[in-house]
């Protein structure tokens, strides 16, 4: 009797066994499929800021080859690919990019003139998805820190970067196509500092010119039995 019961507590023991390996192998391939996925989506980002980049260098090339007077944001994303402005073939971007995230040819654009959708500021992805990069950013992409969606990430002309409908030249406010009124000093110019001695340091006010026709002062006269001022001659002996 106790042999006939030996294979068949062995054999409970083994199905009980294969139960725990197969769910340690469903955990690990979950655990393995969300790590790929985590993976992947990382790249699609990056693959999201190099194609950011290379739209913000098109609309600084195309800006700096503005001709003065006109518009220095193009109409549309299609003046990229072929600028018309120039008898020959000018491109600035060799095609209009497939967003990596949506996996679609459409993006997203800050207007200079929201009315008429016309003059690109910036380009953006439509994806609503929370980004998982929110920090150490290359330089390029100031302002990118801690956004709730990858549609914040917007790519302006590089040097530049956007908020609130502004653009902004190394930090500092600028409204398109306006000069900056943040003007830098020249340079070499030495810093202003507050001073600690104002009245001290206050420039001293200019001597008042003497009114047409005014009397001058009366010089001092020598009285009689004073020496006159300065070195008196030595007697000779």
């Amino acid at each position: 009797m106790r042999n006939g019961r030996t294979p068949r507590r062995e054999g409970g023991f083994t199905y009980l066994g294969l139960i725990i390996l197969v769910t340690v192998i469903g955990l690990v391939g979950a655990a393995t499929l969300k790590v790929d996925a985590l993976l992947r989506r990382a790249a699609a980002e990056e693959e999201l800021l190099d194609i950011g980049a290379a739209f913000g260098e098109a609309l600084r090339t195309y800006a700096e080859a503005t001709p003065k007077g006109q518009p220095a944001q193009p109409p549309s994303l299609q003046e990229l690919l072929k600028d018309p402005r120039f008898p020959g073939v000018r491109r600035h971007l060799r095609k209009i990019f497939v967003d990596p995230l949506t996996g679609k040819a459409e993006w997203g654009i800050v207007w200079a003139n929201p009315g008429d959708r016309r003059g690109v500021l910036a380009v953006y992805s439509l994806s609503k998805a929370k980004p998982l990069k929110v920090a150490n950013f290359d330089k390029r992409f100031s302002g990118f820190e801690n956004k709730q969606h990858v549609s914040d990430w917007k790519f302006a002309a590089t040097g530049q970067a956007l908020m609130q409908g502004q653009v902004l030249a190394q930090g500092k406010p600028q409204m398109p196509g306006q000069p900056s009124l943040f003007q830098d000093p020249p340079a070499g110019t030495p810093p202003q500092q507050p001073s600690l001695f104002p009245e001290r340091d206050a420039t001293p006010p200019a001597p008042a010119e003497q009114a047409p026709g005014a009397a001058a002062p009366p010089e001092k006269e020598e009285k009689e039995g004073e020496p006159a001022e300065g070195p008196q001659p030595v007697p000779a002996t």
